[in-house]
C-alpha cells in the first residue's frame, strides 16, 4: 500500500476513534450515581485527547493526521452544545451539569491543545523512531 493510502486510512480510522470517544463522553456528561452528578467525561476527555493525538503522530510520523483527532473531538463537543431544531440540547450550561460541561469543554480542549503543541514542536529530522517517514 502506498504512503497516501496508508496515511488516509489511518487519518479515517483516528476520526472514526476520535468522534467515537467525543460522542461518548458527551452523554456520559449527565452521568449520576445515586443522584450525585459523576464528572467522568472531564478526565475521559483529556486523556483520550492527549493519547489520540500522540498515538496517531507516533503510529504515523504525520503531523496532518495527528491533529486531525483534535479537530474531530472539537466539532463533536462544541455542536453538543448548540440547540437543535426540535429545542434539543445535549450539553446544557446550567447548575453543576453546566459546571462540568465547561470543565469537560475547557479541559478537553487543553489536553488536546497540549498534545497538538507537543507534536507541531518536534522537528521532522526528530520524529519517533518508531514512526514511518
Amino acid at each position: 500500500m502506498s504512503r497516501v493510502a496508508t496515511l488516509a486510512a489511518a487519518a479515517a480510522a483516528v476520526v472514526a476513534v476520535a468522534g467515537w470517544l467525543a460522542l461518548v463522553e458527551v452523554f456520559w456528561l449527565p452521568l449520576r450515581v445515586a443522584g450525585v452528578l459523576v464528572p467522568l467525561s472531564v478526565p475521559a476527555a483529556v486523556v483520550a485527547n492527549y493519547l489520540l493525538v500522540t498515538g496517531a503522530h507516533r503510529l504515523t510520523g504525520s503531523r496532518t493526521v495527528a491533529v486531525l483527532p483534535a479537530i474531530t473531538w472539537l466539532a463533536v463537543a462544541v455542536t453538543a452544545t448548540v440547540r437543535r431544531p426540535e429545542g434539543d440540547l445535549v450539553a446544557v450550561g446550567t447548575g453543576g451539569l453546566g459546571t462540568v460541561t465547561l470543565a469537560f469543554l475547557g479541559l478537553g480542549v487543553l489536553g488536546a491543545a497540549v498534545a497538538v503543541g507537543r507534536v507541531v514542536a518536534v522537528p521532522p529530522a526528530q520524529a519517533p523512531s518508531g514512526a514511518q517517514r
